[in-house]
């Protein structure tokens, strides 16, 4: 019989969840939430401050140039030092850098070239962040109950984006872009005070490398040598872009010559973003058995928006697909973090995760500038044909390969110390292969 001691100590939060999972997901919504409002707010200072919409990519494209030139090198870094340091450091930049940003756009004094560089500092402090964020969250659940934990963690992030974007906007059109900033600051403060208080006092300090393009060799060997891995990295680096192409570019000028304006564009994202936290909450119940046969059969609805916004469709279809879409994307998403939670060593998994950013972030920008010209030389309706055609194409070509078709879940327990601890969990975790 269990006696009233018994039920008082029985934790409050299940097995999985522990003190670092909660923490990281705690400071992951923190960030999230204020981001993606300030994403918002970036735009508004840029156009308040006189510039225009070449202005605003201009501050956008300073974000996106360190990110993809310091992801490999963020990841070998946190594959070297403790991750949860970096993971501060990083915030500390962000935070900065962002309090800057907020102070001179309040002064009204920023200038393009200041909001420039101090949207660059926020994208190497990103680029550092991600990789070490990645393995951290990875390396902090073990066992079957893994995708769960990514599903809810996901659900966390996909909801925070939601929120956060529409209290961005409307913060933004209350008191203004400048306070929308500072408030990214203090989440960035905040977030960071949470991750110091990860618990890793427990395991033994990594074992210093032979130096850091040792650390990226490795890196790149633990990479190319799985071609699951690679390939469905190279398949979103096709997809990604062609997405960001369409939902940048081609989606606002459909909405605006045939939708009726912003407003429904706004109202289509925004069932995107609800997709996402119902795809979140479907995976915390799902755990499909060959995981990446699941995840990337669930891309090739990644096509229906440019699809239908090349018909176009009605206000009321394109959200349903919209949302649908915002489904799938989470289905691969978990069943993605559980296969590399799963397959990947605990000591490599940054430097995976950073080859897995670049690819998804490299032709981002080669993509958004080409859709005006690609408008230009074929029309706008045989663009987004394009955009939707390249997706499926792509994967198509990466369910040819065996790997990803008969990859399956681990569902063995794990025998303690199997695994040998890194700095940063609190006990051995998941089994790879």
């Amino acid at each position: 019989m269990t006696s009233p001691t018994g039920l008082r100590r029985r934790p409050h939060r299940p097995a999985w969840a522990g003190r670092n999972y909660g923490l990281l997901t705690a400071a992951a919504f923190v960030t999230n939430l204020g981001s993606n409002g300030a994403l918002i707010a970036a735009a508004f200072a840029v156009l308040e401050a006189g510039g225009d919409g070449g202005d605003v990519g201009l501050v956008a494209a300073s974000r996106t140039l360190p990110l993809v030139l310091f992801l490999l090198i963020g990841g070998a870094v946190a594959d070297r030092l403790p991750r949860h340091r970096v993971m501060v450091a990083a915030n500390a930049l962000n935070c900065l850098s962002q309090a800057a940003f907020a102070v001179l756009v309040l002064a009204g004094e920023a200038e393009l070239w200041q909001m420039m560089l101090l949207t660059a500092l926020g994208g190497t402090g990103q680029a550092f962040f991600s990789p070490a964020a990645e393995g951290m969250l990875l390396s902090s659940v073990q066992g079957e109950q893994a995708s769960r934990a990514f599903a809810v963690f996901r659900m966390a992030m996909q909801g925070a984006a939601v929120g956060g974007a529409a209290l961005g906007g409307a913060m933004v059109a209350a008191i203004g872009p400048g306070w929308v900033l500072a408030a990214d600051a203090a989440a960035f403060a905040v977030a960071g005070a949470m991750r110091a208080f990860l618990d890793v006092s427990r395991v033994p300090k990594r074992t210093p490398g032979g130096g850091m393009l040792a650390d990226l060799r490795e890196g790149w060997r633990e990479f190319a040598g799985r071609p699951w891995l690679w390939g469905i990295v190279v398949q979103f680096s096709i997809a990604n872009a062609v997405v960001a192409a369409a939902d940048a570019v081609y989606g606002p000028l459909v909405a605006r010559d045939d939708l009726g304006g912003a407003g429904p564009w706004g109202l289509a994202l925004g069932f995107f973003g609800a997709g996402t936290v119902a795809g979140a909450l479907l995976m915390t119940r799902w755990k499909p058995r060959r995981l990446l046969l699941a995840g990337t059969l669930c891309v090739f609805p990644l096509a229906l928006p440019s699809a239908a916004l090349a018909v176009p469709v009605p206000v009321g279809v394109l959200c349903a697909v919209m949302f649908l879409t915002g489904v799938m994307l989470e289905v691969f998403g978990v069943s993605w973090m559980t296969a590399l939670h799963q397959e990947i060593p605990e000591d490599k998994l940054s430097r995976v995760a950073a080859y897995d950013w670049f690819g998804s972030v490299a032709l981002v920008p080669l993509a958004t500038a080409l859709a005006g010209p690609a408008e230009s030389a074929f029309g706008r309706t045989s663009a987004l044909w394009g955009c939707a055609a390249l997706i499926v194409v792509v994967t198509a070509a990466v369910l040819c390969m065996p790997d990803v078709r008969n990859l399956r879940r681990d569902t063995k327990h794990v025998a303690a110390g199997e695994r040998p601890a890194s700095a940063d969990t609190e006990s051995p975790v998941g089994r790879h292969g």
